[in-house]
């Protein structure tokens, strides 16, 4: 049969057409070196940062350096299945994580992944968003003004928590850092009777960096003994994961709390803790040939941090009013609050909270030193009612601990000196907290009220906190209408005042007789 050359062309180009149909565009590359958790990767000329990329037998990575002539990738699994001259290829999307309350009750790894035994997680396409997120801009926030109740007493009286603050907790470790996000976690159960689709309930996001096992299951513990998981996310990168997870560990929880956040939810999440981040992303980085700087660190490690804390704000009512208020903890060697790490996270933080060993050991807990700790947000996250007790309460202490360190070396003692060093002596008993045992505001305000009126002067040091636990077991069983006027009217008004100086009269007559 004589076939016509036009209708060879017609077959021909059909066929061209059909198969053109069918080709899928893959950017394959090659690895060229692996080992320490990283790779270089040649070939991958339309790579994105932060990219995922796919090394095949289920072991996926990150594109974090793109260089003229490879791509250096940080591995999210064992390099022990990855060998020279594996075909790689890109995903096209960049590393992201699920959101949505369903994560809520539940201890995920960095990738997002259920690592509590419970099974997993089921979430939609829609429900997955990308680990690094756009701060929001300067119009798109409001003023911190919406106190977040912490419920230990030290720091809602004198360092007031804010809803979209970035609170920094410093310290030496075992101080009791990671004890004080507990607690306010634990607090927050009363803001939605802790349940998380209650929108009135502040979720609570924990990420565990470079921890042991055994401490996060203690957290989880913690948590679940004291009703607040339900509501809590744990984002856990223990430090038997890859320097890989850990890093990315604090972006993947803020991730989570964004969400939440642009859903007009209020969010608080701690970073436990960013010094074991910094270290992880200096080992990724050095292994990726980024030139050292100070201590060792890259130099965009205050860019780490930065870009980090910086997603934390209170959204303006035109974004729906939600918040994220991120407390990160910095462990300090020796006090040393001058390292290149601390002094990055101070200066991004909207104040500190600082822990001192000294405090701990002498039995003063929680060892907030009110001298160093300072919250730059203020009264604006206060309550009026606590404004108004808490206001002097600050330089009260800085008095005595002054005067009883002068008091140490001379005998005679003016009636001023003497009754400053004895309230002194009081309230630093009144702030003493047990761990777990978070009070509502309006009990720390006529505990303290108490305290800075001069009602606590006559009763022996060594019985303040046996008399202070009476007090308000009393005031709760007689007197729960004065509770409920400062919890729901939150101002400081002379008929309360007057009530509280009955209440706590009547208390005492009782208690000294």
């Amino acid at each position: 049969m004589d076939l016509k050359p036009s209708e060879v062309a017609t077959v021909l180009k059909a066929e061209i057409e059909g198969f053109q149909g069918k080709m899928q565009k893959s950017n394959v590359g090659t690895v060229l070196m692996v080992g320490d958790g990283v790779a270089r990767v040649h070939g991958l000329d339309e790579c994105m940062m932060n990219e995922m990329l796919d090394f095949g037998n289920g072991i996926f990575g990150v594109a974090l350096n793109l260089e003229e002539d490879n791509v250096g990738a940080v591995l999210l699994g064992a390099d022990s299945a990855v060998k020279e001259g594996d075909t790689v290829r890109t995903t096209g999307r960049i590393i992201s994580v699920p959101t949505g309350l369903q994560l809520c009750g539940r201890v995920v790894d960095s990738l997002g992944r259920a690592v509590d035994g419970k099974g997993d997680i089921q979430v939609a396409d829609s429900d997955m968003r990308p680990i690094e997120g756009r701060s929001p801009s300067v119009p798109e926030r409001q003023p911190v003004t919406e106190p977040l109740q912490t419920g230990i007493k030290a720091i809602d009286a004198m360092i007031p928590i804010g809803r979209g603050q970035r609170e920094l907790i410093i310290g030496d470790r075992q101080t009791g850092k990671t004890a004080l996000i507990l607690d306010t976690f634990i607090n927050q159960k009363s803001t939605g009777g802790g349940d998380p689709n209650n929108k009135d309930q502040v979720i609570c996001i924990y990420v565990a960096v470079g921890q042991k096992q055994s401490t996060v299951k203690g957290v989880v513990q913690k948590l679940e003994e004291n009703g607040a998981l339900p509501y809590t996310i744990v984002v856990s990168a223990p430090a038997s994961s890859e320097a890989s997870m850990q890093f990315l560990s604090c972006y993947a929880g803020a991730a989570m709390g964004e969400r939440l956040r642009d859903e007009g939810r209020h969010v608080v999440i701690a970073y436990d803790d960013l010094y074991k981040q910094a270290l992880a992303y200096r080992q990724v980085m050095l292994l990726l040939r980024r030139p050292p700087g100070r201590e060792a660190f890259p130099g965009d490690v205050f860019n780490l941090h930065s870009r980090l804390l910086e997603r934390a704000a209170k959204l303006s009512d035109a974004k729906g009013g939600g918040s994220m208020t991120a407390l990160p903890v910095v462990e300090t060697q020796e006090g040393d609050v001058s390292a290149y790490i601390p002094t990055n996270v101070i200066s991004i933080t909207d104040g500190q909270i600082f822990v001192e060993s000294s405090l701990f050991n002498a039995g003063q807990r929680p060892a907030v030193n009110a001298g160093i700790s300072v919250s730059r947000v203020g009264g604006s996250a206060q309550i009026p009612a606590m404004k108004k007790n808490a206001g002097g309460l600050r330089i009260q202490l800085a008095q005595f601990r002054e005067l009883a360190a002068f008091a140490q070396f001379g005998s005679d003692l003016d009636k001023a000196t003497q009754a400053a060093i004895t309230r002194g002596q009081r309230m630093t008993e009144v702030l003493k907290q047990a761990e777990y045992e978070p009070l509502p505001v309006e009990e720390q305000i006529v505990i303290i009220y108490a305290g800075t009126s001069g009602a606590l002067d006559d009763v022996p040091v060594e019985r303040v906190i046996e008399f202070e636990k009476k007090y308000l077991a009393f005031v709760r069983a007689n007197h729960a209408d004065v509770l409920a006027t400062i919890r729901d009217g939150k101002k400081w008004t002379d008929e309360v005042k007057a009530k509280c100086d009955e209440m706590v009269k009547a208390f005492k007559g009782e208690f000294l007789a």
